[in-house]
């Protein structure tokens, strides 16, 4: 897996991303419909302008297919705390090694490199998929936020919000990495087989 600062390049393949599986009919995503992939991107990039989103392209370097998109948001420096968010991958990698890889990457990072002391992550109430997803990770549940955000659709969202500390890296690192050398035919985002 690769992860590439997303650009208005990555606008065809994203969109056809989002096409596997028509990801925009899921009511409580943010993925774009056919025709909002460049503003979605734009989007991304104000809020990178802005300080406060960090998005990328996901490369499935296999194929050399954009299996997807995801971002650090939420960035909130002065108490060494970024989330990862607004991610969504093409039908056809969704519970494959794609979301393994790519939080193991966006995790090693926030930890490693910028010394995050905690990387947080949330969740509708009623994606229960994605929720697993978060809680496989090693994630702990912090709460509901009842009501937080306005959905596509303008109904009121409540919001699941996880959390990893610095403390428990160690623990969620090896368990990714478990399940990265799980997965059958799947290389290490490192490289490594």
């Amino acid at each position: 897996m690769r992860l590439e600062p997303l650009s208005l390049a990555h606008e065809a393949a994203l969109a056809a991303a989002a096409a596997d599986g028509e990801l925009w009919k899921l009511w409580f995503t943010s993925v774009p419909a056919p025709g909002e992939t460049a503003r979605y991107i734009e989007s991304a990039l104000e809020g990178q302008a802005a300080g406060h989103m960090l998005p990328w392209a996901v490369r499935e370097l296999a194929t050399g297919l954009i299996a997807g998109t995801t971002r650090y948001h939420d960035i909130v420096a002065p108490v060494d705390r970024v989330e990862i968010g607004w991610t969504w991958y093409a039908a056809r990698w969704q519970r494959s090694h794609v979301n393994t890889a790519c939080k193991l990457l966006l995790m090693t990072h926030a930890f490693d490199a910028l010394g995050c002391a905690v990387v947080g992550l949330r969740t509708d109430i009623f994606n229960t998929r994605s929720q697993a997803a978060i809680e496989a990770l090693g994630a702990q549940r912090d709460g509901v936020l009842r009501h937080y955000m306005a959905r596509r659709d303008g109904s009121g969202r409540d919001t699941v919000m996880y959390s990893i500390l610095r403390a428990e890296w160690p623990a969620v690192r090896a368990r990714l990495e478990g399940r990265l050398e799980r997965h059958s035919g799947a290389a290490r985002p490192d490289g490594r087989s």
